[in-house]
């Protein structure tokens, strides 16, 4: 019998064993969003947010409900642009660094 692993648990102890990791899944999921891929950068978002914080947590942070921000980053999900600079602001805040944008 195989022995398997569920995604989350293996995303989660990535980010655990090397926040640099986590730091460039979130900063992966800006560049996806800058991009134009809001798809990819909604679904880094949500795995980083459930490896991480936990929406709970999110929701206190930046003042909404959880399930509300569980629809914002779902497949089927359109946040709002401010939504979405709260939430990042949120989980820079709460795990301790700070993104930087720079032209290229």
């Amino acid at each position: 019998m195989p022995l398997t692993i569920e995604f989350k648990e293996v995303f989660k102890a990535s980010i655990e064993r090397d926040p640099n990791f986590g730091h460039e899944v979130l900063r992966g999921a800006v560049q996806c969003l800058l991009d134009n891929d809001l798809a990819t950068g909604r679904a880094l978002l949500r795995n980083y947010v459930n490896a991480t914080i936990g929406f709970k947590q999110l929701a206190k942070s930046v003042g909404g409900q959880e399930k509300s921000l569980m629809r914002m980053l779902s497949v089927n999900g359109n946040p709002q642009a401010k939504n979405l600079f709260a939430i990042i602001d949120a989980l820079q805040r709460l795990n301790g660094f700070q993104l930087e944008v720079r032209a290229v």
